[in-house]
């Protein structure tokens, strides 16, 4: 495996190739990372993985500063999953100047759900992701494609929408949750939680699911009875010492409020202590 730190390397070491697949990663790396990997290993003839802790996806008030950089214990699990080249530039060799040109997401797509408890998140986003496709595979000559976890759920689909609408050649690949066996979706930032909130944190998923099996049962009058149930989950994590920001039903085609036969996702995003998990489901 290649580690590089500038984009001229990266382009230099992906010129013999022509079909490369990127995953793109703030570092910090757990097995649902090395999924990707894994996913991704089958859809090209190069795998490279991004590691960037982006400061334009970070509020003021959040942990882009604590956020824990772990570079070498990456590289060796990435290279042990098959990886061929990590591509980790610094914040110098991705933003050489402040990065005046950004990517607005639509509104109606990126402004609700966590966009609304965190403004600005998927302008950053959207931006850091297209100038990775931009070091990454717009020079490639075959097929290209970028594989995301469907854990950020809302982030996928606004990357999605963003190659559509920029008819970017790049297939965007989701992959599956991965769970601890308790149920708790692996996320970088459970590291922050300690012994008693680790044990507590799979109540997110629980809380989810009841709200899943409430809104299938609620069957035609969903739309009717879906604030009181969502109010009803928020009301029991918020008992258990949460601060829970949403726990939605929304049609998984644009995240907006639900009609009957629609097909649905629930998503939730709270605060245990200090540590703000997010997780959803399709049901």
């Amino acid at each position: 495996m290649k580690i590089v730190h500038t984009i001229e390397a990266l382009r230099d070491t992906l010129k013999p190739f022509n079909a490369p697949t990127l995953v793109p990663t703030m570092g910090n790396l757990h097995d649902g990372h090395l999924d990707l990997v894994r996913a991704a290993k089958p859809l090209g003839d190069v795998t490279i993985a991004s590691i960037f802790v982006n400061r334009l996806q970070f509020a003021p008030h959040e942990d882009f500063d604590t956020y824990p950089r772990t570079l070498q214990a990456d590289c060796d699990q990435l290279a042990a999953a098959g990886c061929d080249v990590v591509f980790a530039p610094s914040e110098k060799e991705l933003y050489p100047e402040p990065q005046g040109f950004k990517v607005q997401p639509p509104g109606e797509l990126a402004d609700i759900l966590e966009g609304h408890f965190r403004p600005g998140f998927f302008t950053g986003v959207c931006t850091v992701v297209m100038k990775l496709f931009q070091c990454v595979l717009t020079e490639a000559k075959g097929p290209r494609h970028a594989v995301f976890g469907q854990k950020d759920y809302q982030q996928q689909m606004v990357i999605r929408r963003m190659v559509q609408q920029f008819a970017l050649p790049i297939g965007i690949v989701s992959v599956p949750t991965q769970r601890a066996a308790d149920g708790l979706a692996l996320s970088s930032r459970n590291s922050y939680l300690s012994d008693t909130e680790r044990a507590e944190a799979v109540q997110l998923s629980l809380a989810l699911r009841a709200l899943g099996r409430d809104a299938l049962a609620a069957a035609d009058g969903l739309t009717r009875h879906l604030p009181a149930l969502e109010d009803r989950a928020m009301k029991a994590l918020s008992a258990r010492g949460w601060q829970p920001d949403y726990l939605t039903v929304r049609r998984r085609t644009d995240l907006q409020t639900p009609q009957a036969g629609d097909p649905l996702v629930v998503l939730g995003a709270a605060r245990l202590g200090k540590t703000r998990l997010i997780d959803n489901f399709e049901i």
